[in-house]
């Protein structure tokens, strides 16, 4: 029988936590050799938990076997502590999880620097663009980034990321099938998507709070974009500083709720930091050749320069001259000018979408460009609003072609 099998079904037994687990696999040294374990050994190892030993003892494997099955079937790679693709850092933080559930293709990331950005989920403007910013240029610099895809600073980032074609790692804290993030099929494209529950697990709110270790032990350095002083994002600080993390911190107005956490972080020690190459040129000596400092900049149209004050209109003349021929249309030529600003992918995939509602894979189809290109450029359209998303991974322009 596939090994996998005993691992599932020593991380997904009821009641059975992660201390439990790595006591156990400390004591065993695989789930294999637990599940053919005297019987009454297990309940007499656990103590202090005869619930969830009495599960194990039950030695069932159905439930594994379905959830092995429903893997299989939904393109979720099941990864063991056991196995060289697993994490070396993620190993060696306290209480690992047993198995990971990966979507997409996991990086080497003990090989590569990988920082974490994070931040409030009730981002203010400035919050957003910074956060889109730091994503952005940290990829540009060759590391990849961390992100728990949440709304507001992580996903900003992961925006960011995905925008400079670099690597992301999303990280969830519930299971595959659950998510409903909007940069969920990018990061898959880009990167891998990561969750330590089986599919059909019951989420419960103490979940989001787990991820933080899991986040957190996958990078090198973790960024602080933007934060209050009460929040999530402290007690993910705190984890990531018990696991030796280097912590980062994007200085904010003073008078800022939503800045105080951030500054109060580097009050403590947390290094200031204002674009991508000051977190990365950290660990540019753990990895020669692997990062480097460019000239970057955000493409235009995504983050929006703050408007001046609109100039009012010269009254205008009344005419006695008769009009013969009819003005040219003013928004058809705005059209013009604004696809005149688009790159050449972008007018491909444009030019591809000739229906509503039209299938992404059609889209690559019809473009012939490659799929992680599509799904960057058709994000980057949903951002200047030339394309909106809907369900079934389907894309509809918002302009009409002429």
């Amino acid at each position: 029988m596939n090994d996998v099998i005993y691992w599932l079904w020593l991380s997904t037994s009821p009641r059975i936590g992660p201390r439990a687990i790595t006591s156990l696999l400390k004591y065993y040294g695989s789930p294999k050799e637990m599940y053919f374990a005297p019987v009454g050994e297990i309940t007499r190892l656990l103590p202090r938990n005869i619930e969830g030993a009495e599960e194990l003892e039950k030695r069932d494997l159905d439930e594994a076997k379905r959830i092995f099955e429903k893997c299989d079937n939904t393109g979720i790679d099941v990864v063991t502590m056991n196995e060289d693709i697993y994490p070396e850092r993620l190993r060696n933080i306290h209480l690992p999880p047993a198995v990971i559930y990966v979507k997409g293709k996991l990086p080497d990331i003990d090989a590569e620097p990988a920082i974490a950005v994070i931040g409030t989920r009730k981002a203010t403007p400035y919050g957003i663009k910074m956060g889109m910013r730091m994503g952005y240029e940290i990829a540009k610099c060759g590391a990849t980034v961390i992100s728990g895809l949440m709304m507001g600073i992580d996903s900003a980032a992961a925006e960011g990321a995905l925008l400079a074609d670099g690597k992301v790692i999303g990280v969830l804290g519930l299971p595959h099938e659950l998510d409903k993030s909007r940069f969920s099929q990018d990061v898959v494209m880009r990167g891998a998507l990561v969750s330590e529950y089986a599919p059909g697990t019951k989420p419960y709110g103490s979940f989001f709070r787990a991820r933080n270790r899991i986040t957190s032990g996958l990078s090198l350095g973790v960024a602080v974009i933007e934060a209050p002083l009460k929040s999530g994002t402290r007690l993910f600080v705190n984890e990531a500083a018990d696991q030796g993390k280097e912590i980062f911190a994007v200085p904010g107005n003073a008078d800022q709720p939503n800045c105080e956490g951030t500054n109060l972080l580097i009050k403590e020690g947390a290094k200031p930091v204002t674009n991508g190459w000051e977190v990365v040129s950290e660990f540019a000596a753990l990895y020669p050749g692997k990062v480097r400092k460019v000239e970057f900049e955000m493409p235009s149209g995504v983050i929006p320069k703050a408007e001046s004050a609109p100039r009012k209109a010269p009254r205008a003349e009344k005419s006695t001259k008769k009009v013969v021929d009819k003005a040219p249309n003013a928004a058809y030529i705005d059209l013009q000018k604004q696809l005149e600003s688009l790159s050449p992918s972008q007018l491909k995939i444009i030019g591809a979408m000739d229906e509503a509602s039209i299938h992404v894979d059609t889209i690559i189809e019809r473009s012939g460009l490659a799929p992680a290109k599509v799904l960057a450029e058709l994000t980057l359209l949903q951002i200047k609003g030339y394309v909106r998303q809907e369900t079934g991974k389907r894309f509809t322009l918002n302009i009409k072609m002429k």
